[in-house]
């Protein structure tokens, strides 16, 4: 890493260490032009760029972010859509990347290792200043009419699928209620559709012309950086562009610092916005205040302290009452914008519509109550450590964890570089730490209980729901009788030769002059393994120093796998496999996972109750959470997973012993949990993408299937069955879930993976005893402790449409939505040593590539925000997803055309574009071990799940560039047709209900049979009676729902 003590054109601000973790600061200003670079050097395989400019503007146009997408369609010597991402597919980095926000516009990049980074930087920061920005890139880019009159474009379609969300609407009349006229914080910067098809590229030039320029850019890098080489090629890249740019010396305003400042709010607001919705039965709440300056070190730090104490965890004050203790709400979030004055916003969620404006002032209520009576002071205590807890992981367990930080000082901290030099340290929580309970409540008195604040109550209507659809088609109809059929023949012709000009080739010379760096320049990671107890029957005994350490503790009956990496943390994750709960309490796996942190616990003959549980967790712990196990490879078990210090490692044994065995099952508590579950639920509903996810579980998962068990879809029926069991009788809930944990909680079943550094645990194996001690007397006798069950494969618990695709093509309209989503699949390897996978992994890579194939075909024309094929080897499906489209079958026949063209010859493959692909798969490879800990679970996942030798990355990667033309071209029309053919694959569609009719017609002239079908005829009660004495199975009433789940996504754990 070399250093710099006088950088040609820039100038060294400042350079500072952090005392909580190894990073160093840099912090640089260009003589020349202004630019901005703050360099944070940390050891890593990868290196993160992320290149922001604060953008401030003053109306709905969208100019902010049709700017962001237009940036990617060329440049002043790169004059090709789509050059900078091919490029970045032969640098190692994973595409590029970009988002709007509402005050600055950011650009990523990531590569592996620097010397990728160093030769797309200089094309990227082109891209940014001197882009094309063409009338033709704007047109298919922006928005556009088809010729059969249809609205579309890139950023169109993607707003039309955003503005009517109910997320959307209330954020949009909060801006307006919180930010007077003038101001750019009032503004939609995404662009409202109205505005949208009226926008025009001389507008768009005009904004990039006064916003763009070096002296309003930083550029944030991170990772393992050579400084000289980095500055050499700013210094040569400001050469290039002075003569094209406003000149660095003409004024200039800087954005949001210099511009009117918000006037404190003058008075509270409330009021009511409606969202389409069919189930009008649950809102949601928004309440927002103002607070203090992001620059106010000590009163952001006492903001992050207080936010953990209001609404933190189920123990603080907003959750246990309006969610654990009163049931009003299924959660209460916050999120913090940073501002001259921080934007604080509390969401309330999944409230009943009729009992919003009771739920708002029952908030207000909670602020004053909190200041009203002693603060709990050693809790908010907690917090304050808490807090320095998760700064400090954060350095570990995200590479690029000080980015926001930076970016927020460009748009708002001085010039100087003293608000930067606040991350040197932690101080401010220690002065915090002094504070008295008459400070902390003045403070939470003047931001918050005595605070001006902006209420949105998001209401659903089915009648706007009805509205919406109709004023649209009328929309469209006005629209094709005013341009005539002269006039839609025209807007077509005019779009085929837009599309003729952003589609033209890229000279080979142009792109090949960029050579692919050597593999050898990237450090992968060495991980130190060791083994104890029952995994010492699996795979060879390690040799090594750690593995010594391990073999000198005593032993226990249990299955312990030790990762040795540099850390100041101990992760421990417990994997438990579930082949022996019963198949018609599987749904309840939902009440389980949701409950287990939260329930009473006996201790020492005693029961502490959970506020009391869930204060000590924080206490002890950094994090803490439960799932199913798709981050260990293995989605049909379960994960339960802490990260804590080193001192809390023995702690911790004894919680997951507590939690696992000791938990009460408390029937208010079971009632609180499942009313919360419930009450997710037309939320949930509301999404196309992510029912699109849950009907493909439902039709291609098995019941066995623990994803499936938890499904929204059957949390819809079996949950309200169950709310009733736990009213009148509760005793056979309780049993149940005491039969689930019985079949979880046996030695058998568990196995444990420990990442941190062995060397800080006194007793890495014995500290185990007390645990197996306390299981040892449940272990039935068929079991023994050394008995281990095998890991669950996925490839058990699919359905019969899940094993042989072909035969359930539907399509299920939504009101709630304004687009459409498409899943198609077919069945793929199931085995990481099948000889096809290097095959299929390049030709997935080669079609998903930024600027490849499939982006071209169905992004770049406007027929959907995105589109790739995936492979999911645990479960053997192959999919196709169309995300957010105008009409999914459009999407689904160009990406069918796409695919054929190659199998049969039409289209050649693009040699540099193989290349980027093969590059794309080292990355991926990359991405595993971008962390230590992430290193080490892919280690893991490897040895323990996949059964894989230790050389499986270096073979693979062997294999994929040998891999031929005729092998991908043969792979395609073996295993990737069968997407697009009937028979062979299975296509699902969520839509918006006027979509229906036509993407049917159209998957019918391919050969499909779709059915249209409502979406809750995919229900499934598990065959739970109804407490009357009826059956619930089948589909349900419009009001049987249930919350969606993270699990619900339509791709499992580990891709090809």
């Amino acid at each position: 890493m070399g250093s710099l003590e006088k950088p040609s054109h820039f100038k060294k601000i400042q350079g500072f260490g952090a005392d909580y973790c190894p990073a160093h600061f840099s912090q640089y200003e260009s003589e020349k032009t202004g630019m901005r670079v703050v360099v944070v050097d940390q050891k890593g395989p990868k290196v993160y760029g992320a290149f922001v400019l604060a953008t401030e503007i003053h109306d709905d146009s969208g100019s902010p972010h049709t700017l962001e997408h237009l940036v990617f369609m060329g440049s002043k010597s790169y004059r090709y859509k789509g050059f900078l991402d091919k490029l970045a597919n032969r640098m190692y980095a994973d595409g590029t990347n970009a988002w709007t926000a509402t005050d600055h516009t950011g650009y990523t990049v990531e590569t592996a290792g620097w010397e990728g980074f160093a030769r797309i930087l200089p094309v990227y920061l082109e891209h940014i200043i001197l882009p094309t920005l063409t009338d033709e890139g704007c047109l298919t880019e922006v928005h556009h009419i088809d010729g059969s009159g249809q609205d579309a474009g890139v950023v169109y379609s993607e707003m039309q699928g955003r503005e009517n969300d109910a997320g959307e609407l209330m954020s949009l009349r909060n801006k307006r209620l919180l930010y007077p006229e003038g101001s750019g914080f009032r503004s939609e910067t995404g662009g409202l559709l109205e505005r949208l098809r009226v926008l025009t590229a001389d507008r768009i030039r005009e904004f990039h012309r006064v916003m763009y320029q070096p002296k309003n850019l930083c550029l944030v890098v991170t990772g393992d950086v050579n400084h000289s080489n980095l500055f050499q090629i700013l210094s040569d890249f400001e050469i290039s562009i002075l003569s094209s740019i406003p000149s660095p010396e003409s004024p200039f305003k800087r954005p949001w610092v210099e511009s009117t400042k918000t006037p404190p709010l003058a008075r509270s607001t409330i009021e009511r916005v409606e969202f389409p919705e069919e189930d009008e039965d649950y809102g949601q709440i928004s309440c927002t205040f103002l607070g203090p300056s992001c620059n106010d070190v000590l009163l952001s730090g006492a903001l992050n302290v207080v936010l953990e104490y209001l609404a933190g965890s189920s123990a603080s004050i907003l959750d246990n009452t309006l969610v654990e203790r009163e049931q009003l709400s299924s959660g209460v979030y916050y999120t913090v914008q940073s501002r001259p004055d921080m934007e604080i916003e509390f969401v309330i969620s999944s409230v009943e519509t009729a009992k919003l404006e009771q739920v708002e002032r029952r908030f207000s209520e909670l602020l004053h109550e909190a200041v009203s009576k002693p603060l709990n002071m050693p809790f908010l205590h907690d917090c304050i450590a808490r807090q320095v807890r998760k700064w400090k992981w954060a350095t570990e367990a995200t590479p690029d964890w000080s980015s926001q930080a930076i970016i927020n000082d460009f748009l708002f901290g001085k010039r100087d570089g003293t608000n930067l030099k606040d991350l040197a340290s932690l101080d401010e929580y220690k002065t915090l730490l002094q504070w008295s309970e008459n400070e902390w409540r003045g403070f939470i008195k003047k931001w918050f209980s005595d605070a001006y604040r902006v209420s949105v109550l998001g209401v659903p209507s089915a009648k706007l729901s009805e509205k919406l659809k109709v004023d649209e088609q009328a929309r469209i109809e006005v629209q094709k009788k005013s341009l005539g059929d002269e006039g839609l023949h025209k807007k077509q012709e005019a779009l085929d030769r837009a599309k003729a000009e952003n589609d033209k080739p890229i000279p080979t010379e142009l792109l090949g002059q960029f050579k692919v760096p050597p593999v050898e320049s990237i450090h992968f990671v060495k991980i130190l393994s060791a083994k104890a107890g029952t995994a010492l029957q699996e795979g060879k005994k390690p040799t090594n120093q750690v593995q010594d350490v391990i073999d000198r503790d005593q032993s226990v009956p249990l299955y312990l796998q030790f990762k040795h990496i540099e850390s100041n943390f101990v992760r421990i994750r417990l994997l438990i496999t579930t082949q022996d709960i019963p198949l018609e309490i599987r749904p309840l796996l939902a009440v389980y996972v949701e409950s287990f942190f939260t329930l009473p616990v006996e201790r020492n003959g005693q029961v502490i109750d959970f506020e009391q549980v869930v204060m000590e967790l924080e206490r002890d712990t950094v994090t803490y959470n439960l799932g199913e196990g798709s981050k260990l490879g293995c989605g049909e078990d379960i994960r339960i997973t802490f990260q804590v210090e080193p001192e809390k490692y023995a702690a911790t044994i004894q919680w997951l012993q507590e939690l696992l065995w000791h938990a009460v099952l408390d029937t208010e508590r079971l009632i609180a949990v499942t009313n919360r579950l419930l009450a997710d639920v037309p939320d949930s509903k509301r999404s196309g993408d992510d029912m699109l996810g849950a009907i493909h579980i439902m039709t291609h998962l098995a019941p066995e299937s623990i994803i499936r068990s938890q499904s929204t879809l059957v949390k819809a029926l079996y949950l309200k069955q169950i709310k009733q069991l736990l009213k009148t009788n509760p005793n056979q809930v309780k049993s149940q879930l005491t039969q689930l944990r019985t079949s979880l909680c046996q030695l058998p079943n568990f196995r444990i993976l420990i990442v941190s550094d062995v060397t800080k645990l006194p007793h890495p194996v014995s500290s185990w005893q007390p645990f197996t001690s306390a299981f040892t007397t449940t272990t039935p006798p068929s079991k023994t402790p050394s008995t281990l069950q095998p890991i669950t494969s996925r490839l058990t618990r699919l359905s019969p449409a899940g094993l042989s695709p072909g035969t359930s093509t539907s399509i299920i309209p939504m009101p709630t939505i304004d687009s459409s989503y498409a899943y198609a699949l077919t069945r793929g390897p199931t085995s990481h040593s099948d000889p096809l996978i290097p095959a299929l992994s390049v030709a997935i890579a080669y079609f998903n590539a930024l600027e490849g194939p499939l982006w071209v075909a169905v992004r770049g024309t406007g027929l959907a925000y995105g589109t790739k094929i995936s492979h999911d080897i645990t479960s053997g499906f192959l999919y196709l997803d169309i995300y957010r489209s105008p009409d999914a079958y459009k999407a689904f026949e160009a990406s069918r055309a796409v695919v054929e063209n190659h199998i049969n010859g039409a289209t050649q493959f693009d040699p540099l574009t193989l290349e980027g692909a093969i590059s794309s798969i080292v990355l991926a490879f990359v991405e595993d071990e971008a962390t230590l800990d992430q290193a080490a679970q892919t280690d893991f996942i490897r040895e323990v799940v996949r059964g894989l030798p230790e050389d499986y990355v270096q073979s693979m990667l062997r294999k994929v560039r040998g891999v031929t033309v005729q092998e991908i071209r043969s792979v395609l029309k073996e295993l990737v047709w069968g997407l697009f053919e009937p028979g062979r694959a299975d296509v699902l569609v969520t839509c918006a209900v006027g979509l229906g009719d036509g993407i049917k017609s159209g998957l019918e002239k391919m050969g499909f049979k779709p059915q249209v079908r409502d979406l809750n005829s995919f229900q499934d009660d598990y065959g739970l009676k109804a407490v009357d004495g009826g059956s619930g199975s089948g589909s349900g009433s419009d009001d049987d729902d249930g919350d969606d789940d993270d699990m619900e996504d339509g791709e499992e754990e580990g891709g090809a």
